[in-house]
Order: structure tokens, then sequence, then C-alpha cells
């Protein structure tokens, strides 16, 4: 039997597990109802108003602003949670204490916790009369009501997307490979770096992109805190829902379909970036 006669055998073969053609047409069905369906709506109604109308909506001052600090901040939020969730899912790994089962319970504590609920809290403890912001009035450190108190809320519902992706990754890899390395005369820096961060990056780089992309869509956790200033706090979905109630739909619609190609953009890079870090150390291949 040749190699392609071999491989048409193997294709004609029925699954293991039966209905296939149904469940693919159920999720194609669910797919394009949920997400093709109202993208191509918005991108239908960007086309319709012109691409000088669309320009100039897109690049009003206070879209742009709002943009910035949306995906400025969402980014930045992001790369705290990627240093401290790679160090949390370690630490949740590899050590045995007590309390442990109930620290790594408290992390996902913002995925049950309603987003407004902790939009609340997080400026209740900030605020310059706040229990933590009290203390850092003082010393000229203002977080509640500024960039740095979107930051905050990002890093508080974005945490949790790391931790989760890294740990399962990590709880595979053997410590007698740290062993080895440490045999081979490799300190502990030469071990994070050369052994065990090749073969986490691909589930850092999704932990990533999950926490950036829940952070640029990011709501209810952050009109709180944020203070919506225009200009200065003003997030890009609460000027879509500000422009919604000024019953100003070509300017939502611009913001919206700008936000959507960047954020399309921004993770089409991340997956490719991922890609090649599967091919380039053969994790995950």
């Amino acid at each position: 039997m040749t190699a392609r006669t071999a491989s048409l055998w193997q294709i004609r073969q029925p699954s293991v597990i039966p209905g296939f053609g149904l469940a693919l047409g159920v999720t194609l069905s669910w797919l394009t109802l949920i997400i093709l369906i109202p993208l191509s709506g918005l991108v239908w109604r960007s086309s319709a108003l012109g691409w000088a109308t669309f320009w100039e909506l897109a690049t009003d001052q206070r879209t742009v602003n709002a943009l910035r600090i949306s995906f400025g901040t969402a980014f930045l939020a992001a790369l705290i949670n990627v240093f401290f969730g790679v160090v949390l899912a370690w630490v949740l790994v590899r050590y045995r204490f007590p309390g442990k089962r109930i620290i790594d319970a408290m992390v996902d504590l913002p995925f049950a916790l309603p987003t407004a609920v902790a939009g609340i809290a997080l400026t209740t403890l900030y605020a310059p009369n706040g229990w933590i912001g009290s203390l850092l009035t003082p010393l000229g450190i203002k977080i509640a009501f500024t960039p740095l108190g979107i930051v905050f809320a990002l890093v508080f519902v974005g945490l949790p997307f790391v931790v989760r992706t890294v740990q399962p990754i990590m709880e595979e890899i053997d410590k007698e490979v740290e062993e080895a390395a440490a045999t081979l005369g490799a300190n502990r820096f030469q071990t994070i770096r050369r052994v065990l961060l090749p073969g986490l990056a691909p589930a850092v780089l999704t932990g990533f992109a999950l926490a950036f992309a829940r952070g640029v869509g990011e709501y209810g956790s952050v009109i709180f805190i944020a203070g919506n200033l225009p200009y200065v706090s003003e997030i890009a979905p609460l000027l879509i829902v500000i422009r919604l109630e000024e019953f100003n739909y070509p300017a939502a619609t611009a913001i919206a379909a700008v936000m959507l190609v960047i954020s399309f953009a921004m993770l089409l890079i991340i997956n490719m970036i991922q890609a090649w870090s599967r091919r380039r150390y053969g994790y995950g291949a």
C-alpha cells in the first residue's frame, strides 16, 4: 500500500466521535450568527460612510485620545499581567504552602465577580479618600480618575487569563529538566532563560493576547475608576456609548471599526509570533 493510498484510506475512515458533520455545521452556524454577521454589519455601516467622512470621524482628536488610552493601558496592563502571572503560576505549580488552594481559587475571582462590582471596589480603595488612596495622596501619587487607575483595573481583570494559560504548561515541565540544567553548570537565570521560557513562550503569548483583548474591550470595571475625563481618562468603549446616546451613529460606527482593525492587526501579529516560537523551539508542533 502506497503512502498516498494509506492516507486516503485513513481520511475515509469514520471518526471515533460520531456526528462530525452535524457538529461542524452547528459550529459554523453559531460562529456566523454570533461573530461574522455583527462584524459584517459593522464593516458595511463603516463603508457606507464614505472614506472622507470615515477618516474625519476616526481622526477626531477626542476619538484618537480615547483609542490611545484604551490600547495603551490595555497593552501596559497585559505586560504587567505577563510578568506577575508567570510568577504566580510558578509559585502555584512549584511550591507547597499553607493557603495555596485559597490563593489558587482567588485567581479566578475576576471571572466570577461582576465587572461593575470590581470597578466600585477598586475606586473605593484607590480614590483620594480611599483606604489606599489616602496613603498615596500625600506622596503625590494619584491612581483613581487617571489612566493609572485604568491600568490597575485592567490588571485585575486580566491576570487570570495569563495564570490559567501558563499554569498547565508549567505543570508539564518536569523538575528533572531543571536539575539536569543545573548539573550541566547552568545558573538559575540561564535555566529560566534557556530551558523554561522557550517552552512557555507560546502559552505566555496566548495569555498576553487574551489579557490584552479583554483589556481593550473592558467597560464595567473601568468607567468607575477612570473618571471618564475627555482627552484625559476617557476610554474608547465609553466614547462609543456616548456617541450612541447622542444618536451620532456614524461616529460610533467609525470608532468601533477602528477598534476592530487595530485589535485584529495586533492579535494577528501576536499569533504570528506565537507560530514562529512554536516552529523555533519545536513546542506545540
